[in-house]
């Protein structure tokens, strides 16, 4: 075949894009969308899965779904600590990961692979890229400032401020204002080394061939000049994704809507909004400060409870009874 037929085959081929969501709510959902985003640019969309925590994704039939194994026991994908969770994932989705990559890229007669995209925390993916020569693209599902945080944690542990004790929780971090220490984000965890996830994700991140967030410059401008000068890879702030394409149907759990007709009584932009998501948990005093905290704003306000955030806890049994009367339907 000659250089003009090659170049005419190349072009009838279709540009794949696969992508690799972190099997977590927050982490799913804005993948999702991306995923719709590049679809209606033009892209076919693979979407590799974990077997674990795997939403209902027969919704997206303009989606090619891949399953893999993950390898947990019934013990591991209970746990609630999640950075052995990231890291028992990372740790053993390697060969299915890298194996139904391999399968594809050979099987895409119809179709180019241009590159792979795969949440940040898939830090083991990087290599598997690497090994296959296939660019890989991060979507970071957080913000830019956490990111930074995140990357900053060495400095944190070298200056000492992962130690201070309660009573200097609202020092200021000098070098990373406005931080104080208080808002310094801290890991808890039974592994040996409670960060290190943290710093596999930074640093495999850097040599990624991308990077997408889901935000906007007007939003975060400072955290985006101190990240070009950190991270030297091509960023791109394209979101909030759900403006563009919602992701309700990939949620793991059925959705309650019995707000709706609540919120609809409601003035515009009055109400107050506050979820710790689906895995994150919390003292007792802690969620009962964050109620007073709800009562004392006199301001309407929609507070997603999920069973289990205080560890031991059912639901809303913890909180006091004068806190129920005192929001009455106000939130």
């Amino acid at each position: 075949m000659d250089n003009q037929g090659q170049t005419i085959q190349q072009q009838s081929k279709r540009c794949r894009l696969v992508l690799f969501p972190l099997p977590l709510q927050g982490h799913i959902n804005p993948m999702i969308q991306l995923a719709n985003i590049l679809h209606h640019k033009g892209f076919d969309i693979s979407i590799i899965h974990t077997k674990y925590n795997l939403p209902n994704l027969s919704e997206y039939p303009h989606f090619t779904v891949h399953l893999i194994t993950d390898g947990l026991s019934e013990t591991e994908a209970s746990t609630s600590d999640i950075v052995l969770l990231l890291k028992l994932l990372n740790e053993k989705c390697v060969k299915p990961f890298l194996d139904c990559l391999a399968q594809l890229l050979s099987d895409d007669a119809d179709d180019h692979i241009s590159c792979i995209i795969t949440d940040a925390i898939w830090y083991f993916t990087q290599a598997v890229a690497d090994n296959l020569k296939i660019r890989r693209i991060v979507l970071r599902t957080g913000s830019v400032g956490s990111l930074l945080a995140f990357a900053a944690l060495p400095l944190f542990q070298e200056k000492g401020y992962l130690s201070w004790k309660d009573s200097e929780m609202d020092a200021p971090v000098a070098e990373f204002p406005p931080l104080k220490v208080k808002d310094i984000p801290t890991i808890e965890t039974c592994t040996t080394e409670p960060y290190q996830v943290v710093l596999n994700m930074v640093e495999q991140t850097k040599k990624a061939s991308g990077l997408i967030f889901n935000t906007f410059k007007e939003l975060e401008e400072p955290e985006f000049d101190k990240l070009q000068e950190q991270f030297l890879v091509p960023t791109f702030a394209i979101g909030p994704f759900h403006k563009y394409f919602a992701a309700s149907s990939s949620s793991l759990w059925k959705q309650d809507r019995t707000s709706i007709s609540w919120l609809d009584t409601q003035a515009p932009k009055s109400v107050i909004y506050v979820s710790f998501g689906s895995i994150a948990e919390m003292q007792e005093e802690k969620l009962i400060e964050v109620a007073w905290g709800l009562a004392n704003s006199a301001q309407p306000f929609l507070w997603v409870v999920r069973p289990g955030l205080v560890n031991g806890s059912e639901w809303l049994e913890i909180l006091p009874k004068e806190f129920l009367e005192a929001i009455s339907r106000r939130g």
